[in-house]
C-alpha cells in the first residue's frame, strides 16, 4: 500500500507585476511554512522575492 502523498504541487508567483514564474514542490511535514525564495522574474528584469501560493493557472 502507498503512502499518501506528502509532497504539494505549488507556484511561485512574484510580488511587484504578480505573475507565475515558477512551479516547484515542497514536503508539507518538514516545510509546513509557505515558501519565500529570492527569484528572478524575467517580467521585471530583477530578482525579487517570489511568494508560495497553491493555485496553479
Amino acid at each position: 500500500m502507498a503512502k499518501k502523498d506528502q509532497r504539494a504541487l505549488l507556484a511561485l508567483v512574484c510580488p511587484v507585476c504578480k505573475r507565475q514564474n515558477y512551479i516547484s514542490v515542497r514536503n508539507k511535514i518538514n516545510t509546513p511554512e509557505k515558501l519565500k525564495l529570492n527569484k528572478y522574474c524575467r517580467y521585471c528584469k530583477k530578482h525579487t522575492l517570489h511568494k508560495e501560493t497553491s493555485k496553479l493557472e
